[in-house]
């Protein structure tokens, strides 16, 4: 058996991590962008070093781990060093992330690979379909300030650093709308497992 490979993704706010704590609950494995993007710039790892070597030794915390706090005041505000830090951080990711997609999807009917970047990084020919998280955006900002502590003018600049949640839809293979509650929501994943084939009617 060769699972198929969805693409989980959406905006910053937009509820993805329920929709993939929901494909977990369905034993569906899920496979993280947020999380090997962590693991990846962790003290020791040589994409850290890469970043110290961009931007400079003042990036790190007195213990020598990365200040992201730092860092995304800087990369979120100017485009040109969000893309410098891309291009350390992405092919590491998606070099492990592809690596845990091949081990997976051997074992499993589907596999998901949650990738808040997908359609900005171009990484489409890593997954089979793309499933996006839509959310109103009113409700996705109202979401990212109380979430982050942000004002609005902050939030703003980080949803607007990311493809408009409404052009992203418009690509995907299926759209989950987020909007309501945790149980519409897994409604409508169940409904797309079983068009997919990937579960079976109960």
């Amino acid at each position: 058996m060769v699972g198929i490979v969805i693409g989980l993704t959406g905006g910053i706010a937009s509820g993805k991590s329920t929709v993939s704590d929901l494909f977990k609950e369905y034993n569906i494995p899920v496979v993280d962008a947020d999380i090997v993007a962590r693991e990846v710039v962790e003290p020791g790892e040589p994409a850290l070093a890469g970043i110290v070597d961009a931007f400079g030794s003042d990036i790190l915390l007195p213990d020598g781990a990365l200040d992201r706090q730092k860092l995304g005041g800087i990369i979120f505000q100017d485009q040109e060093k969000r893309e410098i830090l891309n291009s350390i951080v992405h092919p590491v990711v998606r070099a492990r992330m592809t690596a845990d997609r091949d081990r997976l999807k051997t074992g499993y009917p589907a596999v998901v690979l949650d990738i808040p970047l997908l359609f900005e990084g171009s990484q489409l020919h890593l997954v089979d379909k793309v499933v996006v998280v839509n959310v109103d955006p009113s409700i996705q900002l109202e979401r990212l300030m109380q979430r982050n502590n942000l004002t609005e003018q902050d939030a703003l600049d980080r949803i607007n650093s990311q493809m408009s949640l409404a052009d992203k839809a418009a690509r995907a293979d299926a759209v989950i709308d987020n909007n309501g509650s945790r149980d519409e929501t897994r409604e409508q994943l169940e409904k797309l497992l079983l068009r997919w084939n990937i579960k079976e009617e109960a």
